[in-house]
């Protein structure tokens, strides 16, 4: 039974880098995997964590979900779940490449999914992801209740359920969300209640230049598309 002295720390993580030489939005898609760079953002995050009272791990159903949870529960002892909630984003775009030049704008017919940024018109709307993703965090806090849980994610939805937490609109520039490859965006409950949001990133110095936040696309480098 619950109490509202009870504190529960719930930590929303981001996967690590993913192998996706393509440069193509793979949302959804099965067969993308962590990167070696990736595994170490993952091995980095399971030592940051690995004196704290981490009693659950869940993760998104995809691979580099998956694979970026594993070092995080084996370093606890604990079996990883999976929860469908955890998800990308939903994305018209999925398995294209993203571009006015040599991309999916490139094509009249696409132009349709734009037309509300938001809703937004061309993925899941912003709402459903705020939905699935506190009940995620929810069942979570609910099953760590007392302790920690971490729950392995992706970066959109990551930050539209922090913006809805924090009372921000849910529409935003993508270039601006502040959720870099293997951060955490920490939830602090007192009871049922979120109290406090956090954010850190154990592993900023092994992420590329390229991929930080604002940065501007580096030609011949692979993007943390779908991510």
């Amino acid at each position: 039974m619950s109490t509202d002295k009870d504190i529960t720390v719930v930590h929303l993580m981001r996967h690590g880098e993913v192998a996706n030489p393509e440069g193509v939005l793979y949302g959804r898609l099965p067969g993308y995997h962590l990167s070696d760079l990736g595994r170490q953002m993952a091995d980095r995050v399971a030592e940051h964590l690995s004196s704290r009272d981490v009693t659950y791990v869940v993760a998104s159903p995809l691979e580099r979900a998956q694979e970026t949870a594993n070092p995080i529960a084996k370093t606890h002892g604990l079996s990883l779940d999976t929860d469908e909630r955890l998800i990308e984003a939903g994305n018209v775009f999925q398995g294209k490449t993203f571009g006015v030049g040599d991309g999916a704008l490139r094509k009249p017919g696409n132009w349709k999914h734009l037309v509300n940024p938001f809703k937004p018109s061309w993925g899941e709307p912003y709402i459903d992801q705020v939905v699935r993703m506190k009940g995620a965090l929810d069942a979570a806090r609910d099953r760590a209740r007392g302790h920690e849980a971490v729950l392995v994610s992706h970066q959109l939805p990551i930050w539209i359920v922090r913006s809805y937490v924090e009372r921000r609109r849910l529409w935003h520039d993508p270039r601006k969300r502040q959720c870099t490859l293997a951060s955490l965006t920490t939830f602090t409950y007192q009871g049922d209640r979120i109290v406090s949001v956090g954010y850190t990133e154990p592993a900023r110095d092994l992420v590329p230049a390229h991929l930080l936040p604002g940065a501007r696309p580096v030609p011949g480098k692979g993007k943390a598309f779908g991510a």
